[in-house]
């Protein structure tokens, strides 16, 4: 009624300005309106926002992983993740933000299961082993869903009346018949899992105690990597506990150009009860958590919200809502609990314990453990084993304190060559000064290094600037004479005039034809380059290829003849 008395108002005085006003010596003059307040913008959601920055952020790796620049893939889905889990309250403290972090680490999981496996850059020295996880999830239907024999039934059923589990156990075919095949086909899968798991299982004990969680889940490893440290399933997930990325950085598992802490077995359990915890949280249910251990919470969610069921037997009952593999996943680890509580009972050898022992050393500055072996008497391999986490064999060169572990034993020689060594000669680095006028991708180019490489081994960002006398790392191997000699390039000269040596080296020049089915990323791969280079000596804006094309490929003389 207001809006309406001010516009009939405002209609008079219109009206009342086409014609002659009327002279009254004594009408006072008309009091001013005040003006209507605009209405005040709508509060921010910083939910919302992160979540459109994070899909923004995905979306740019997903192009960069689609161009087959795949450490720019992994850098952008990091941040994707990071901005989610950097929201206020943390990721799972509102159900937008936890369907969001769950969404994307699926979609990031699904991308990188075929594209991510390896990258563009420099060669880690991480070695890889295939994880048991994905062998035991590809038994053929037939025979995981075979029938048990009625042997089997009674064993098992003895066993759980006199062994304590403190997760639930049906006594179903399902179960039974993961049991069966322990007991026969794979037995040697469970053999290998329970003897190596000697090493660690007091460890995951005790921190699962400290937790509050149940014993029971402390065997997960048996069936996800049979306890290999360097276990990496071919959907990327690396570690004892075969995190993904995603879900190792939302539990505190850091992953950088230096190191990859899902490979550390201690801290990727402490992780792992995290981990379980939440899901816990999430279904009340230890069977709906194992699931979603294996496909993702969200997809879980998902199943028990369109079936309206949440008996995880029950839902798995057919194959409408949830995939094989994770349909196969929960009664496979109950039966390799079953076994792993009372080896005996099943036909196994009961596993020593031989707890992991090392010693610990805190460094303040990188150092390459080829020294650290060298100080400790043993082979640089056995330095490597103890520190899984290390993706180089330098320490990262911006940690102040470093724990390093080395072989019980060796802690005083260690501590001794680490103090007396020159930081020139703890850490074999090649160092290069910038110059003026210089940025991060002429610098790489002149050295012949990967751009992203040359970012994340100085912990810079694709925006960060350089600035005229800063050092950085580069990131190559360094040389058979540089070890040998004990030195580093410190000096920026050195790096510099071997750049400039091979930048005058004449380049041979090929051409090569493309083929049904290239990519400039599957050819730049083949011929040692990058994708970058292809660019610009064919004068390439995009990635487009036509069959029949020719492209020019040089390369220095020296990598000719290798």
């Amino acid at each position: 009624m207001r809006r309406l008395a001010l516009f009939l108002a405002c209609a008079g005085t219109v009206a009342c300005a086409s014609r002659p006003p009327a002279v009254v010596a004594t009408a006072p003059a008309p009091a001013t309106q005040a003006p209507v307040a605009a209405p005040a913008p709508p509060p921010a959601d910083p939910v919302a926002e992160a979540i459109a920055a994070a899909e923004s952020a995905f979306a740019a790796g997903r192009a960069a992983s689609e161009q087959g620049h795949l450490r720019d893939a992994r850098l952008a889905f990091d941040l994707a993740v990071d901005t989610l889990l950097q929201v206020p309250g943390g990721a799972r403290a509102d159900a937008r933000l936890s369907a969001a972090v769950d969404g994307l680490i699926d979609r990031i999981s699904a991308l990188e299961l075929d594209t991510l496996t390896s990258g563009d850059g420099f060669t880690e020295t991480t070695k890889s082993e295939p994880a048991t996880i994905d062998t035991l999830l590809s038994l053929p239907a037939d025979v995981a869903e075979a029938a048990p024999a009625p042997e089997v039934a009674t064993t098992v059923r003895a066993d759980l009346a006199a062994t304590a589990h403190d997760i639930p156990i049906p006594l179903n075919d399902r179960v039974l018949r993961f049991v069966e095949l322990f007991q026969g086909r794979l037995r040697g899968f469970l053999t290998e899992g329970m003897s190596r798991g000697a090493t660690y299982m007091p460890m995951i004990q005790t921190v699962f105690r400290e937790e509050g969680l149940p014993l029971d889940l402390t065997f997960v490893p048996l069936v996800e990597s049979a306890f290999k440290t360097s276990a990496l399933s071919r959907a990327s997930a690396r570690g004892v506990w075969q995190f993904m990325r995603p879900t190792g950085k939302e539990n505190g598992l850091a992953h950088d150009w230096y190191v990859d802490e899902r490979a550390d077995p201690e801290k990727a359990t402490r992780a792992a009860a995290k981990y379980l915890k939440t899901l816990f949280g999430m279904f009340d249910d230890w069977h709906l958590a194992l699931a979603s251990y294996n496909g993702g919470p969200g997809r879980v969610q998902r199943a028990v919200r369109r079936s309206g069921i949440d008996d995880f037997w029950k839902l798995t009952s057919t194959s409408r809502h949830l995939p094989r593999e994770t349909r196969d996943y929960v009664p496979m680890i109950l039966a390799a609990a079953i076994i792993a509580r009372n080896p005996a009972q099943y036909g196994f050898e009961a596993p020593v314990a031989s707890p992991f022992a090392s010693d610990i050393v805190t460094v303040s500055r990188p150092v390459d453990l080829r020294r650290v072996a060298e100080w400790a008497g043993v082979p640089a391999d056995d330095i490597r084993a103890l520190n899984p986490e290390l993706r180089r064999w330098t320490t990262p060169i911006r940690a102040k304190e470093y724990q390093l572990r080395v072989p019980v034993g060796s802690l005083t020689a260690v501590v001794d060559g680490f103090a007396t060594a020159a930081p020139e000669e703890a850490a074999s680095l090649q160092w290069y000064t910038v110059k003026k006028g210089e940025s991060v991708p002429t610098i790489a180019r002149r050295l012949r290094v990967s751009r992203t490489d040359l970012l994340e081994a100085n912990y810079l960002t694709g925006k960060s600037r350089v600035v005229p006398g800063q050092r950085l790392v580069v990131p190559r191997a360094p040389s058979a004479a540089l070890l040998a000699g004990r030195g580093t390039t410190s000096n920026a000269p050195a790096v510099a005039d071997a750049a400039d040596a091979r930048e005058n080296e004449p380049a041979a020049r090929t051409v090569y034809r493309v083929r049904k089915g290239d990519t400039l990323y599957a050819i730049a791969r083949r011929h040692g380059v990058s994708i970058e280079n292809l660019r610009t000596w064919n004068g390439l804006k995009g990635s487009a290829l036509a069959v029949g094309d020719r492209l020019q490929i040089h390369a220095p003389k020296a990598a000719n003849a290798q």
